[in-house]
């Protein structure tokens, strides 16, 4: 029997290389005499730059630098790097840099979070030689419209009376002239493959502070003035630039990061869908018996193209069944969730706290992956060979 491991990270416990390791021991336990197949996944968000680094091999590397992070202070920002010399691909996580796992920035207020690290990040990249760039956006704690990362990068910001305005929601409030004059022009000759499991543009009901804010820190009585903000600065900066991007598709991604990308110039693209590619998950899928995958939580969201449902769609387009094994499963979206998998399974066996869950992911996956594996097994009848 040959089964595909294609699951996403489980944010804030295992990464998608450990998720695999766990639901192989479980299978291995019930099945003794499988091929398992272990192809790490991710959509742009935490855990991208490892998925990435493991399908590239010995033609990548992780490297890292210190930038400033969302609440102020100094973060050492992993990044990687695919290739050498002016053929460089540089694979950014912004998760690594703003990343919303990080305690230190999130206990700063969200007005006054920045993305102006990305742009450090980026500026040094451009100083190295490097023009290609592949960009995760998921998992960000900011919602400033990517304008952080544009001032790192030379975007000015200035009130009425011309006075530098800093880029947080909080300041852009007084924002009335954007200029881009000073822009690093390098960004002209680069290559940007924006990497997102978000589609939303950058203001209205729909947009970046409607849906994500409330998870960053934003309650609903600030939504209409932070999105009221984004959308000047985003007319202002569009002026600027002379480019349309607050309507595009992932315009909302990480805050207004999609914004900022698409209007210098970034191609935006489904980050489980690149993922998918790099690592080879269509050609693993070929002639396999099963596959499993799963996330931190899974809900209707797993259906807007987040990694287990792009691993779902590969599976079906494969004729694959394919089964979802993630930390907890939303019961209300468990009817949409089975149209798509073959058994959604969660992880605890019992009530329990988030941080035992946590702490006990690996054990807990070894022991669903098992009982799935049994189950499958014994759906093959006779040909479905059960250890014990």
């Amino acid at each position: 029997m040959r089964v595909v491991l294609a699951p996403d990270s489980f944010k804030g416990s295992l990464s998608a290389p450990d998720v695999c390791a766990a639901l192989g021991r479980g299978i291995a336990r019930a099945l003794p005499d499988a091929q398992i197949l272990a192809r790490p996944m991710a959509d742009g968000g935490e855990g991208t730059l490892d998925a990435v680094l493991a399908a590239v091999g010995p033609a990548g590397c992780r490297r890292a630098l210190s930038v400033q992070g969302a609440g102020g202070g100094a973060v050492e920002a992993a990044y990687g790097e695919i290739g050498d010399g002016t053929a460089a691909t540089a694979v950014i996580e912004v998760a690594q840099v703003v990343g919303i796992t990080d305690a230190g920035a999130m206990a700063v207020p969200v007005a006054d979070r920045s993305t102006r690290g990305v742009g450090e990040l980026i500026a040094a990249l451009l100083d190295r030689g490097v023009r290609r760039f592949m960009i995760g956006l998921g998992g960000s704690s900011t919602n400033d419209g990517g304008s952080g990362m544009l001032a790192a990068l030379g975007l000015a910001l200035a009130d009425r009376d011309g006075r530098a305005v800093a880029a947080t929601p909080r300041a852009l409030a007084a924002l009335a002239a954007v200029d881009a004059a000073g822009l690093d022009a390098r960004l002209r000759d680069c290559e940007i493959r924006i990497m997102s499991d978000v589609n939303n543009p950058l203001c209205g009901n729909l947009g970046a502070t409607a849906i994500f804010g409330p998870q960053k820190g934003v309650t609903p009585a600030e939504v209409p003035a932070f999105d009221a903000t984004l959308a000047r600065y985003a007319e202002l900066a569009e002026t600027a630039v002379g480019r349309r991007a607050a309507l595009l598709p992932g315009a909302g991604a990480a805050g207004g990061l999609g914004f900022a990308l698409q209007l210098v110039g970034g191609a935006f693209a489904s980050g489980a869908a690149v993922v998918a590619d790099l690592i080879g998950l269509d050609a693993a899928l070929a002639g396999a018996d099963w596959a499993i995958t799963g996330e931190g939580r899974s809900d209707r969201q797993t259906l807007l193209a987040k990694a287990p449902f792009v691993v779902a769609q590969r599976a079906a387009a494969a004729g694959v069944p394919v089964t979802l094994v993630s930390g907890a499963v939303d019961a209300a979206s468990l009817p949409e969730l089975s149209r798509h998998f073959a058994g959604c399974f969660a992880l605890p066996n019992g009530p329990a706290t988030l941080a035992d869950c946590i702490a006990d992911a690996a054990a807990l996956l070894e022991a669903r992956a098992e009982q799935a594996a049994r189950v499958f097994a014994a759906g093959r009848g006779p040909a479905g060979r059960v250890g014990r």
